[in-house]
């Protein structure tokens, strides 16, 4: 059963959004909060392995909720759901470490498919916002200059390009032919590496790389 918490300060679009999430097969609501403050302390009681999350909050931003959470609670795979279409905001999103950014006109069944995606490991990148914060990951650096890549082994680079074709470690370990628990090693590895905190931002640097 794949864990949902719900963060958004409007209480009918949360209900609307429990109501969903709750009827469908395989995943269930765990808490829900209306304000970054309530949703830190709620978040780290719950435990859920996906939280959707508004951009805008009464008292912040849900991009720098995602950012804590990732921080503090790396196991907890963060979606950003929001009505405001925004370039700006999308490529904050990816770089704060968000799995995705989902409009609210969202089709059902496409929402609860990305939920359950993102709980798999998986990343959903808008192509033109992730090549946006590719370019910020990499701080004006030449790309084919960056000594970042020269440090990555040849299995590195394997686990990489597969995080970035949006692959669980499980799928990685099945398709390279290695444990998944070998899998994890390589990829806190890789990150470290490349100075990044998390697979999403692996991906969209990955992304931006001429190799790629």
């Amino acid at each position: 059963m794949t864990r949902v918490f719900l963060v958004d300060d409007h209480e009918i679009v949360r209900r609307g959004l429990s109501d969903l999430i709750d009827g469908a097969e395989g995943l269930e609501v765990v808490g829900e909060a209306g304000t970054v403050r309530h949703a830190l302390a709620r978040i780290e009681a719950a435990r859920p392995d996906v939280a959707v999350l508004d951009v805008r909050l009464p008292d912040g931003s849900g991009i720098d909720l995602c950012r804590q959470i990732r921080s503090s609670m790396p196991s907890i795979a963060c979606v950003i759901l929001t009505a405001y279409d925004d370039d700006a905001a999308t490529s904050a999103a990816v770089l704060a470490g968000a799995s995705g950014y989902l409009l609210k006109n969202i089709a059902a069944m496409r929402l609860l498919d990305d939920i359950r995606a993102v709980a798999g490991g998986r990343t959903i990148l808008n192509a033109a916002a992730a090549a946006r914060a590719a370019a910020t990951l990499r701080e004006g650096s030449r790309n084919d200059d960056d000594p970042r890549w020269g440090s990555l082994g040849l299995r590195e680079r394997q686990v990489l390009a597969l995080i970035a074709d949006g692959l669980t470690n499980r799928q990685i370990g099945e398709r390279l032919g290695l444990a998944e628990k070998t899998v994890k090693n390589y990829v806190s590895s890789l990150l470290l590496k490349l100075g990044v905190e998390s697979r999403t931002q692996a991906a969209v640097l990955r992304l931006g790389h001429p190799d790629s």
